[in-house]
């Protein structure tokens, strides 16, 4: 299934995130400008992990920090997931991978 095919909301997330695989996370990350990189699924496997393994979390940068320290290949770094996803790795990581939209505002 493309991109196309699937729906989604105003601002162009899915609204079934079962629907996601690795292709779709492609042509969303073309559609935002994003070239992919292991890193940058690193963080979207732990968002997607995270959304439907704990009750549907959305964690912030702190905690993508503790969650991916062990796994990263290189320095890890508020700076490292912004330099990925310019627009915020919660939101537009977790647009990549296909969740809806986070509607946390920051803080711990």
């Amino acid at each position: 299934m493309a991109l196309v095919d699937l729906e989604r909301d105003d601002y162009g997330y899915l609204k079934d995130f079962n629907e996601w695989n690795e292709k779709i996370a492609r042509e969303l990350a073309e559609e935002e400008g994003i070239n992919l990189t292991n890193n940058s699924f690193k963080l979207i496997n732990f968002l997607r992990d995270e959304y439907i393994n704990n009750n549907a979390n959305q964690p912030n940068e702190r905690n993508m920090l503790k969650g991916l320290k062990d796994d990263w290949e290189g320095k890890l770094s508020t700076k490292e997931l912004y330099a990925l996803f310019p627009k915020g790795p919660a939101k537009q990581a977790g647009k990549i991978a296909g969740l809806p939209e986070t509607k946390r505002k920051g803080g711990y």
